[in-house]
């Protein structure tokens, strides 16, 4: 069981100006705890900081694993800063979590301690409808939905979760992934969200050799799509509004590169590509590469949940029978196959390695567009018990 009675510390520190408090979860339940240091904030407008708290002790199918290394995800800095309106105070993030297994239940069969292991973006999930059935929990349509890393449930009931810049998290094992001998631990975090959100509509669209496929954005999500995409076998363009970005663009490669500002570029692209990913993580108008598309042809947004910029031309949808559609994340089955197949065809994430003390700045690198390509918090080795 993922037990959501996390007890904050009565005192931690959001600014080094402000003392503030956490008003306590009491638990009535008996519940075994350990103790925890991560990092929160209690208010979209305050600094993440360290804080003490407790994590329940493993149930007899759940994994509690050490913390070596945590990804830093944009979406992170949106659910901090509240920009969707569903953010469960306080919020400590981390979806993108590699460690080492610490202690098992009982019950435990797929992992031992020492595991070199790994947990995404849910954490838990009803488990009997339709698409949990289908090993899709990320479209969970249980009461609550998939249950988050961080942030609860994924249709919000007033609980919390607590995520990944933490020392220790308790997982069911279900949920809990193996990291492929093959892969870099430091640079497997990003595989358990930017890998298994573009490898998923890759794989449902199938990809693969001989065909020919648009990627627009070459940022977190966007170069972890060239190098899957380009490993399946298709020919890759990458659409960004950076020309300084072509060469990384090819190194990971991409064999075509458009500038996106380009007019006549853009025109020439027009009924030539099998498939697009929109990895803009920003609201922005996708019209432009729906022409890129050829007939019966999909484009697939998995940058943004914001509105688009400008209306779909659905006259530029229907006279060529293309089609627009979304995904989300992936689901289990799926993350563990983006990892194996990273591990099998020497894919990793391109990775900045930064201690958890300054994650205020790099959320502001974020916000600035300055990271490339992903941000890894060594969370062994530099996160800090508060003073």
């Amino acid at each position: 069981m993922y037990n959501n009675g996390i007890h904050f510390a009565l005192k931690t520190w959001l600014q080094p100006s402000h003392f503030c408090f956490f008003a306590p979860f009491l638990d009535n339940t008996g519940v075994p705890m350990s103790k925890a240091i991560g990092y929160a904030t209690n208010h979209s407008f305050t600094s993440l900081a360290p804080i003490l708290f407790d994590r329940p002790e493993p149930d007899p199918s759940d994994v509690q694993i050490t913390i070596l290394f945590c990804g830093v995800c944009r979406s992170d800095l949106h659910q901090v800063r509240d920009d969707w309106k569903n953010t469960v105070y306080p919020c400590m993030p981390g979806h993108e979590i590699v460690g080492r297994v610490s202690a098992i239940g009982k019950q435990v069969s797929k992992h031992v301690v020492g595991d070199l292991v790994g947990v995404g973006c849910m954490v838990n999930s009803c488990g009997s409808c339709a698409s949990c059935r289908a090993r899709l929990e990320q479209y969970c349509e249980g009461p609550i939905g998939a249950t988050l890393t961080y942030n609860g449930p994924m249709k919000p009931d007033g609980s919390n979760t607590f995520g990944g810049y933490s020392s220790h998290i308790v997982v069911p094992e279900s949920f809990v992934l193996k990291i492929p001998a093959g892969l870099d631990p430091v640079a497997a975090p990003p595989l358990l969200c930017a890998g298994v959100t573009t490898y998923s509509p890759l794989r449902h669209w199938r990809v693969g050799e001989g065909q020919r496929v648009g990627v627009v954005g070459l940022g977190g999500l966007g170069h972890m799509a060239v190098k899957l995409a380009s490993a399946m076998g298709a020919r890759v363009t990458v659409f960004s509004t950076s020309a300084d970005k072509e060469a990384d663009a090819r190194r990971f490669g991409a064999e075509d590169f458009v500038l996106s500002t380009d007019k006549k570029a853009m025109t020439a692209t027009e009924l030539s590509l099998d498939f697009v990913l929109s990895t803009v993580p920003d609201s922005h108008d996708i019209n432009p590469y729906v022409q890129a598309l050829k007939r019966d042809a999909t484009l697939v947004v998995v940058g943004t949940l914001a509105p688009f910029s400008k209306p779909t031309d659905n006259s530029k949808v229907a006279f060529h029978r293309r089609n627009v559609a979304g995904s989300l994340i992936g689901g289990i089955a799926e993350t563990q196959e983006v990892l194996n197949f990273c591990a099998e065809h020497g894919i990793q994430a391109e990775v900045e390695v930064i201690p958890m003390a300054d994650i205020n700045e790099a959320f502001r690198c974020i916000a600035r567009g300055e990271v490339r390509y992903r941000q890894v918090i060594d969370i062994a080795g530099t996160l800090k018990q508060p003073d």
